[in-house]
């Protein structure tokens, strides 16, 4: 049996698995899904029809991009993305809910969802007032990471951690539609780069939908 993940490319939470698969040297078909549609498959393995759901070798199913991501540390030891040390991990975790959960809610539901699921799924005009609401909030975000990345080597510390990879995946959504101007925050920029650089990144360098082309500089390493 192969590997395989149900995601959506352009969601964070699935880039978030991705990124971490990747890290570890663990191939996966990945099966491009839309939830909103129910497709059977997805229904019948995550009844609530949300992605990313990964079936493992062992026909092991999981459920949840942190399910997923703490199923992978547990399993296979390879490129650990959580540190031993019980503080530091404490750390990861923080930032990790940080961004699924203060940064979804204050820019990836208005920008992500007003610029790009609207679109997808035929539901109405982008909403300008909820676009400028995320834009302003993911300027405070990019110069919270910036802090971050200023004083430490990553996100959480000195290693390279599940942290850098939650926080990447979200930002490279919005890369992805051009809504980030990493001019004006130098210290996320050089932080993004060097995620950017990492050849676990390139498959999501590589992801273009159908009728939504990514930003010009979107694949561009040296942006």
């Amino acid at each position: 049996m192969t590997r395989r993940l149900y995601a959506f490319p352009l969601s964070p939470w699935c880039r978030k698995v991705r990124l971490s698969l990747a890290e570890k040297g663990l191939g996966v078909d990945l099966i491009e899904t839309r939830p909103w549609e129910r497709p059977p498959d997805l229904v019948r393995r995550n009844p609530a029809g949300e992605t990313p759901v990964l079936v493992d070798v062992n026909g092991t199913t999981v459920v949840d991009s942190n399910a997923i991501c703490e199923y992978l540390e547990e399993a296979y030891r390879q490129t650990p993305l959580l540190p031993k040390d019980l503080a530091e991990r404490a750390e990861v975790r923080r930032i990790v809910a940080w961004f699924d959960g203060r940064f979804r809610a204050d820019v990836t539901e208005t920008l992500l969802v007003e610029k790009v699921m609207r679109r997808l799924k035929r539901d109405g005009e982008p909403d300008s007032a909820f676009i400028r609401v995320g834009a302003a909030n993911l300027r405070h975000h990019l110069e919270y990471v910036g802090q971050l990345a200023y004083h430490r080597h990553w996100l959480a510390g000195e290693t390279l951690t599940l942290a850098d990879f939650t926080a990447a995946a979200h930002l490279s959504c919005l890369d992805y539609i051009g809504a980030v101007n990493w001019s004006d925050y130098p210290a996320a920029k050089n932080w993004y780069a060097r995620i950017k650089s990492r050849p676990a990144f390139r498959p999501l360098l590589a992801d273009h939908l159908p009728g939504l082309p990514p930003a010009d500089h979107y694949a561009n390493v040296d942006f």
